[in-house]
Order: C-alpha cells, then structure tokens, then sequence
C-alpha cells in the first residue's frame, strides 16, 4: 500500500497543503520555526494517507475521475442522429449527450426533431439543434449536412437510424411500399453519409454506426422491403468500413432485435408473448439497451472495430 499510488496522493496531498508552492521551498523562505510546524504538518498529512483510512480515500478518488472520464467521453464531440424524434433514436441522442456530445437532431418533422433538442437542452444548455428534413431526398440531406457542419464546427459522430416500415405480402406489395422503404432505411444511409464523410475524412476521425435489424439477417415473411433494406445496410456498412478504414474512421452496424417502442406496445398480449417465446432471454429488448451499443461503438473503446453487425436481440440469432 505504500508503494507508487500511496506516493503520488502524498504528492497530491502535499500540493494543496503548499497552495501551489513546495513545502521545501517554503521552508527556505520562512523562519526556522514556521519550517518545523510545516514539516509537522508533513508528517501528519503522510500519516493520514497512509493509513487504512487514507487509502480508502485515494481509491474513492480515482473512482470518481475514472467515472467521471467514461460520463463524459464525448465531450466536445458533435453527433448527428436521425430519426431521433422517438423510440430508439431518441434514446440513442440522449445517450451520446449524456456523456458530453453535442447533438444534430434529425427527424422528418420539426415538432419531433425539437422535442429531442429540447429534452437534451434542458439538461445542458446549448447542447442540441433540431433539423427537419426526408432523408431519401438526396439534395436536401447535403443541405442539412452542409447546415450542420456550419452550426457545429465539425461532425464525429453519424448515426443512420431513421426507418420506416411498409408491411405486406410480396405478391402484394406495391412498388410504392418498395421504395418506400428502401429509399428511407438505405438510400436515407448513403445520402447522410456522402453529406458528412469528407469533414471525417479532412480531420482523419469519425464513427459511423448504422442501424440495421435481426430481419436484415434472418429475413421475415411479410417484410421482404424491410429485410432488403436492413440486408443492404449491413452491406453498405460492411464495404464503407474497408473505404475509410485507412483514414481512422470506423463504420459498423447495430442490428436490434424485437424492442420495446411505442409500435411494439401497440401489439396484443398474445402477439407480444409469441415474440417473446422466440427469444432465449425471454423478454424484448429496452431502447436504451440499443443505446449502450451505439455509444461502445462510438467511444474511443472501439477504435479498433470496424465494419461489423453488433447483434442486440437477446439470442435470437445464434
């Protein structure tokens, strides 16, 4: 207990006990018996640090900064999140402000691009802005980007989650529905990412964490256009990850299982115990659980990951 630790709490100890200047040369400049009061002082503080009580302190200490580094590891950080108006989006913005970043919040409607940004707000100021745009529309996602990269100085973070699902038999599926779909959960991906990656690129640092599905692996009946779109994510993913690996930005996807949102609570009992028996774990996911694995991906942890599917299903797929 006595060994380096011990040493630089004493150091520690010492440097508030000398206000910025070192007992020694406090000694110097003082009479002989202001001297011997703060070697007397000395002596004390080191006993104190030194014993069972002092190094529980020490170690208290350290717990704090430690907490207090992983709480805020994405301070000064600027992420863009889409589709966090509601359900996992918004958990994932509020997540990543938590821990210090400034939010881009990104939903088809005003209304719900404010009610994040204002949620994130309330908590710290001036840490959100609200922008409203259709992500399948190309032209005014470049807009957005280019907005956003003006409001914020820089971007480090994009997180592709906006979806939309347009269920139905293939046979009878319209071609609307099809592109629907694809045009909002993959098409929605690659024009965010083409308005953003050249600033990740210029500053040699960035993470993309696209939001694919379990349905993108394991498909689904009646959700062929889903499944294509959230196939064609882990896709795209999987080749923008060797395209700018070399550039130190990582790309990878998170592919949830059945969650708990405002659509699955709007399912029946029975329905929800059918899901439910599919899965090992026995219970549906929480959106904060998809949260947690946006923000491993997106922190400094996982640098060195890169172009892989993060299943969060509880099991499912094995």
């Amino acid at each position: 207990m006595q060994g380096r630790p011990a040493k630089l709490y004493i150091a520690l100890a010492h440097s508030k006990l000398a206000t910025g200047t070192s007992l020694h040369r406090r000694g110097h400049l003082c009479s002989t018996g202001r001297t011997l009061h703060e070697k007397s002082k000395r002596k004390t503080v080191e006993a104190f640090i030194l014993s069972r009580n002092g190094i529980r302190s020490y170690i208290a200490i350290l717990r704090v900064l430690h907490l207090l580094h992983v709480l805020m590891r994405f301070e000064n950080q600027v992420a863009i999140v889409t589709g966090a108006g509601r359900g996992i989006g918004h958990a994932i913005a509020v997540r990543l402000a938590s821990e210090g970043a400034r939010i881009a919040s990104v939903s088809r409607t005003e209304a719900n691009a404010e009610k994040t940004a204002g949620e994130i707000n309330a908590s710290r100021t001036d840490s959100a802005k609200a922008y409203a745009v259709d992500v399948s529309n190309h032209a005014d996602v470049q807009k957005i980007g280019a907005q956003i990269l003006e409001d914020f100085g820089r971007i480090d973070i994009l997180v592709n989650n906006a979806g939309v699902t347009r269920d139905g038999l293939s046979m009878r599926m319209s071609v609307d529905d099809w592109d629907t779909v694809l045009n909002t959960n993959l098409k929605g991906a690659f024009n965010f990412v083409q308005s953003v990656q050249r600033s990740m690129i210029k500053q040699r640092s960035g993470r993309i964490i696209n939001i694919s599905s379990v349905i993108g692996l394991i498909g689904n009946a009646g959700q062929a256009n889903y499944a294509a779109s959230k196939a064609g994510l882990i896709g795209f993913t999987k080749s923008l990850a060797r395209e700018l690996a070399s550039r130190s930005i990582t790309v990878n996807a998170v592919a949830p299982g059945f969650v708990v949102t405002d659509m699955t609570e709007a399912l029946s009992e029975e329905v929800k115990q059918a899901i439910q028996s599919k899965i090992p774990m026995g219970t549906l996911g929480q959106t904060e659980d998809i949260a947690s694995a946006v923000a491993f991906l997106a922190s400094a942890e996982a640098r060195y990951i890169t172009g892989q599917v993060l299943t969060v299903d509880g099991g499912m797929v094995m």
